[in-house]
């Protein structure tokens, strides 16, 4: 699954076989609460948040950046608990949400760094996800974070040379390189089409990046997967603080 405007992109596929599923949800839990669960969910966003936060933020973000080459950018720091807390509070208008988790990011950092925009904007799945398994911690075991610049990394052997996006918008020579190392993994070409994309109301880098989720997904079933730590670190209720790939 990929975060989009509205809730998730979700692609679901076999652990040995083909793609069975790709729609926009509301909610994680039509997933995880219907009858036949996936075994595994991979989720390009963070899980679990530490008190405080080292210098380049939590030490999955730092350890996958070197592995990136010229896409180190497209990890950025997620900051403590109480920044992530403090940026989704309810009935406070957005710009003392962000003031204010910016204030505690700098005083629970080893570096007094601030909150991205970018990190802000997605704090609201964030706690989405940190609030289900808190509530549920059956389903950390199932529950996992990717990043999909990580995927792709692993999936073509080297970084990935060609960005995703240039200066906010989608490159159509980064999306089709992705697509095509996906196709290469048996990600059937109408599944990961701009067309496809357009009618889940979706962005096209939204749609690619949750099928290589699918694709982690299907390798940590496989028990093919690592974790960056590994083992991975727990937060304060117990949740795993760990990219797989």
């Amino acid at each position: 699954m990929d975060g989009c405007p509205g809730g998730w992109v979700a692609v679901v596929r076999e652990i040995e076989g083909p793609v069975v599923f790709i729609g926009r949800i509301v909610h994680l839990t039509a997933l995880t609460d219907q009858p036949d669960p996936p075994a595994i969910l991979a989720v390009d966003m963070p899980i679990g948040l530490p008190e405080r936060t080292g210098p380049g933020g939590r030490a999955p973000e730092r350890l996958v950046r070197p592995l990136l080459g010229p896409r180190q950018s497209s990890v950025f720091s997620i900051p403590a608990r109480a920044a992530v807390e403090a940026g989704v509070a309810p009935g406070v208008p957005e710009a003392e949400r962000y003031r204010a988790a910016c204030a505690l990011a700098r005083a629970r950092s080893a570096h007094g760094r601030a909150v991205s925009r970018q990190g802000f904007h997605i704090f609201p799945k964030i706690v989405e996800i940190d609030a289900l398994l808190r509530a549920r911690p059956e389903l950390a075991g199932k529950i996992h974070e990717c990043h999909p610049e990580v995927s792709f990394r692993f999936m073509q052997g080297e970084p990935v040379p060609v960005a995703k996006k240039i200066a906010g918008r989608p490159n159509p020579e980064g999306l089709d390189h992705r697509r095509k190392l996906l196709a290469a993994q048996g990600f059937p070409a109408e599944a990961m089409s701009g067309v496809r994309a357009r009618a889940l109301g979706v962005g096209p880098d939204d749609l690619i990046d949750a099928c290589a989720a699918a694709w982690t997904a299907q390798r940590i079933a496989r028990g093919s997967a690592t974790s960056f730590p590994s083992p991975p670190e727990r937060d304060g209720h117990g949740l795993p603080i760990a990219i797989w790939a």
